[in-house]
């Protein structure tokens, strides 16, 4: 399987230029909140989503011109946005782990957490604003509250069984796809495509989006606790359902029973994911990804040859193959 760093060739020396400058724009004058913030830099990751911002950038721009700093700020704030939402998500799910390092709460303390990551969604903005570019700052700013109305949707849906494929799809868009999805957009607008054209590079960020947050709610089945840096079925714990589990409500009826009773009884969990994996709930989500993932090739279809442009196709399989 093709490795992200692998794939990233092309942005190479743009990310690495990317994640010594998000430690410089965090800043240290909060010494507390600069160690949190460090701390979470320095864990890795994959930078998925400002690669793609970059890519974007240097696709849409011609071959014998650079990518512009505003485009490489654009890449940063998008992984400060992402990196806060992340910080707010590990204190609301309790985790004590993140991409194999202790999270900042389990580290600094739910306080310092929460203080972490407004303080990075605060720089962000202020980064943001400094663009001087309306249409990015509306876009980027709408993606700030649709990771807020995400969480909200998943808390207030957490063991509903009567949640459907679709609405699953728009929280989904909403945690995931959302900053994908505006981000290259936006990256678009900064190189000065026209509004269509931009769209759809929002169509591909729209869809490749939908598509990860879908296999990663499979490999919450498939994967072991190591992969994933969580425990295993840990969203079927929570209550929040997933894909393959709305999939496996329509054969298994003794799973509904079980996830509207919370798993209250011994051995409640291990049954249920028990009939998530012997249903086709998962099949059916790989299909589910590989829709979205044709849909985000389409969407590319007017961008002109180049090595950024064959990326962005290739990180379409990049996500797909992560089941295998």
């Amino acid at each position: 399987m093709t490795s992200a760093t692998t794939l990233f060739f092309p942005v190479e020396k743009d990310l690495l230029q990317l994640t010594e400058n998000l430690k410089n724009l965090v800043g240290i004058r909060h010494p507390i909140l600069y160690a949190a913030a460090e701390h979470l830099f320095s864990a890795g990751g994959k930078r998925i989503r400002p690669a793609i911002v970059l890519l974007v950038s240097r696709a849409t721009l011609p071959p014998n011109q650079d990518i512009t700093p505003h485009h490489r700020r654009l890449a940063e704030i998008t992984e400060m946005i992402h990196t806060a939402s992340l910080v707010h998500d590990d204190v609301v799910d309790e985790a004590n782990t993140r991409r194999g390092v202790p999270t900042v709460h389990s580290s600094f303390g739910n306080r310092i957490a929460v203080l972490a990551g407004d303080f990075l969604f605060a720089k962000s903005s202020w980064y943001l604003a400094n663009l001087n570019n309306l249409e990015v700052v509306k876009l980027l700013s709408q993606v700030i509250m649709d990771l807020a109305e995400g969480e909200i949707r998943q808390g207030l849906k957490r063991f509903d069984t009567a949640l459907s494929i679709d609405d699953y799809l728009e929280k989904s868009y909403y945690k995931t796809a959302s900053l994908i999805a505006n981000s290259a957009k936006a990256a678009a607008l900064l190189s000065g495509l026209s509004a269509s054209r931009s769209e759809n590079l929002y169509l591909y960020g729209r869809h490749i989006g939908l598509a990860f947050q879908i296999v990663d709610d499979i490999l919450d089945f498939t994967g072991s606790s190591e992969t994933l840096g969580k425990p295993a079925a840990s969203d079927l714990q929570d209550g929040n359902l997933t894909a393959p589990i709305l999939y496996a409500l329509e054969q298994q009826p003794a799973l509904e029973l079980l996830i509207e009773r919370e798993f209250a009884q011994p051995g409640d969990l291990e049954q249920a994911i028990a009939l998530v994996r012997s249903s086709d709930g998962i099949d059916r989500s790989r299909h589910l990804a590989a829709h979205h993932r044709q849909l985000a090739i389409q969407s590319l279809a007017d961008l002109p040859p180049s090595e950024s442009h064959t990326t962005l196709i290739e990180l379409t399989d990049y996500v797909l193959s992560r089941l295998y």
